[in-house]
């Protein structure tokens, strides 16, 4: 089978499975497995597949059309402005956690020197990404999970980051290391009972642990902001993201540990996500 029928059969099998945007998806899947680009499944359609390739694809496919993200199946995301590696250890990063970055980019200038701790590091993403735009600060991250660990180190490695990162598996709890300039975080804040409402690609396949905030969505929120008033340099910057409803709950949990509230941000879609807090 060629490279023009081969899209045309994915793409009729994603939409008889409801999948949002089936031509786009089987075109990265597609062009991920021959390592081709767009341009050259369109100038090559009738360019014919090997059964080994087609194989793999069909397989691809039936892991799409059952909701599995893209991202997992070609395992790397773009973020801010680099590619990150991903697999099904880590949340898949989105773009409304740009806005952390774009923030954290505001207040701290090129000539700055600064030490960074990631709380909840995951992939990695916005630690790396805030290093690779800072090349005087060097960054620490944590996280509960082993796997997530290996997933940064990775990407520090793919972005030539690792002499100026380290990553520990660790809890919050149990993290006692260094002082920091800058503490940023992205926990779990999705109430318990709201985790099945979510899209079914994330219920089903992104990690719970990287998702559920507790019952009421604010237990891993809560443990960050106690545990960074100990790691904190005086004047020291908490920039956390949050949930859509959890800002005037969150500003409390941080006035009475000792943070001034600077500034809370809106993200794309126009709900509250970002907060700004200083150590006094």
């Amino acid at each position: 089978m060629n490279i023009g029928n081969t899209l045309n059969e994915g793409m009729n099998i994603l939409k008889k499975n409801k999948i949002i945007n089936p031509q786009l998806d089987v075109e990265i899947l597609l062009s991920k497995l021959i390592k081709k680009d767009k341009k050259y499944l369109i100038l090559n359609s009738k360019e014919v597949l090997s059964s080994k390739e087609l194989n793999i694809f069909k397989k691809l496919i039936e892991r799409r059309m059952k909701g599995e993200p893209i991202a997992y199946l070609i395992n790397k995301k773009e973020f801010w402005k680099n590619e990150f590696y991903v697999s099904k250890d880590v949340l898949i990063p989105r773009p409304d956690t740009e806005l952390l970055i774009e923030k954290i980019l505001e207040i701290y200038s090129k000539k700055s020197q600064f030490q960074i701790l990631d709380i909840g590091t995951g992939s990695g993403c916005i630690l790396l990404s805030l290093l690779k735009e800072r090349n005087r600060a060097y960054g620490t991250g944590i996280d509960i999970s082993k796997k997530s660990i290996n997933v940064s180190k990775i990407n520090a490695k793919l972005l030539n980051l690792t002499n100026r990162t380290r990553f520990y598996h660790s809890s919050i709890d149990n993290f006692n290391y260094g002082k920091y300039d800058l503490i940023v975080s992205n926990p779990p804040y999705i109430e318990l009972l709201n985790l099945k409402y979510l899209e079914k690609d994330v219920v089903k396949f992104e990690p719970k642990l990287a998702l559920n905030g507790g019952l009421d969505g604010f237990s891993k929120i809560k443990l960050v902001i106690s545990k960074a008033n100990s790691l904190i340099k005086k004047n020291g910057k908490l920039i956390l993201e949050i949930g859509f409803n959890q800002k005037d709950r969150v500003k409390e949990m941080l006035k009475k540990q000792g943070f001034y509230v600077n500034q809370t941000f809106r993200d794309y879609g126009n709900n509250d996500r970002c907060i700004i807090s200083t150590k006094i």
